[in-house]
């Protein structure tokens, strides 16, 4: 045993406590990403009260499927003061929180090196689970409680920062959205006295393709009509690599992030390109994500790229946005996986007017510019998170 490190079975205990008369209703899941969400389980003549009880700073965990996964799920209740959840979770809590701390623990758990030790244990065969003996063996460093407080603190610092930071991301794009409907939806865009358009008696006229009036002088198109449209090509699978060789490579989805996709792969012979700042969209299930090009990149099948024509890529990022509905439909049929084709996008019907779209783009940049500031920032802290974790293992009193 390495030094200072101890068994965390020496410092938990299992907690078995049923929902006994239904006195708790919140009823939680449990994310492969360690957090808490709410349930979204059919319990329709599920008898609830065999549901497992989790209180405030309590953890519940899955030790199935960990192999597989390649994670263990375990999270810290922190938000409210109760909850019930499937009786499938353990759920155990720190015997001793002034020898160590449940929020120093929930640290040690959310480094990638804690799911890899987890992995490794992990059982073979279909499920790969986790046996709890084999968990309460897993060790850590247990530093003084000062020690660990201060940890704790620093983590907490960077992120609150996150969260603040991704609040606001949200609140800007809100408004950003929220102008988009605006003006292309509800078609209030500011007229030549900047009063909202349609209610103040702006000349509206039937459209018999659409079953709906446009405001005079806009134009039913297709999405072609405003945006380049390059949908992905994978190329061989030897050219792939992760040590910068070649053109940053996006395959899919699972390299999107919220707003800008994670660099992971590269490739040496790019088959199909996307520019920096072209919108890139998931064309297999789910269909429909959105996300930006921080740099010139190749795209594989699973992926396809947009640029807007007259270089209002704003204004396109929220159109997509818009015609979510569509992507969901598309989710929906066809094979299995579900997917969408070239001829799919370049066939979806857009209102616009080339003129408004330009003033959007006036106010929409701006909007999107500090979004990308705050994912920049976002970036740069969760390294920093990700670096003070992987020093736990080395933490000394």
């Amino acid at each position: 045993m390495k030094l200072n490190y101890k068994r965390i079975g020496e410092h938990i205990r299992l907690v078995d406590e049923r929902n006994k008369g239904l006195e708790v209703q919140q009823l939680l899941g449990l994310s492969i990403s360690k957090q808490f969400i709410p349930s979204v389980a059919n319990i329709i003549g599920t008898d609830m009260e065999n549901y497992k009880i989790i209180r405030k700073n309590q953890f519940a965990c899955s030790t199935m499927q960990v192999r597989r996964d390649k994670k263990m799920p375990v999270a810290l209740l922190q938000e409210v003061d109760e909850a019930i959840i499937s009786q499938a979770y353990p759920i155990f809590e720190v015997k001793d929180d002034k020898e160590l701390l449940p929020e120093y623990l929930m640290m040690w758990f959310e480094r990638s090196e804690f799911d890899r030790e987890a992995c490794f244990h992990a059982v073979g065969g279909v499920r790969g689970s986790l046996e709890w003996e084999d968990f309460e063996n897993l060790q850590l460093p247990i530093p003084h409680p000062d020690k660990q407080r201060e940890i704790v603190k620093e983590y907490n610092t960077i992120q609150n920062r996150i969260n603040l930071n991704n609040q606001l991301i949200q609140k800007l794009e809100e408004t950003a959205q929220a102008i988009y409907k605006q003006w292309f939806v509800e078609f209030e865009f500011p007229d030549e006295n900047g009063k909202p358009y349609k209610s103040n008696g702006g000349e509206m006229v039937w459209n018999e393709e659409l079953e709906k009036e446009i405001p005079k002088g806009w134009e039913i198109g297709r999405l072609s009509d405003i945006a380049t449209i390059i949908m992905g090509q994978s190329p061989s699978g030897e050219t792939y690599n992760k040590d910068g060789d070649g053109m940053i490579f996006y395959q899919g989805r699972t390299d999107f992030g919220y707003r800008f996709p994670s660099i992971t792969s590269y490739t040496t012979q790019p088959k199909r390109k996307a520019l920096k700042n072209d919108i890139l969209i998931s064309v297999r299930a789910p269909v429909g994500d959105l996300n930006i090009a921080i740099e010139n990149c190749a795209i594989g099948r699973g992926v396809g790229a947009l640029r807007s024509k007259i270089k209002c890529n704003s204004h396109l990022f929220y159109t997509l946005q818009n015609l979510k509905s569509h992507f969901d439909i598309s989710d929906g049929e066809g094979t299995i996986f579900g997917s969408i084709n070239k001829d799919d996008l370049h066939n979806m019907e857009v209102v616009y007017s080339e003129n408004e779209i330009k003033e959007f783009e006036k106010i929409a940049r701006p909007i999107d510019d500090c979004i990308k500031n705050y994912c920049i920032q976002n970036q740069k802290l969760t390294e920093l998170k990700e670096l003070l974790l992987s020093k736990l293992a080395t933490v000394e009193n």
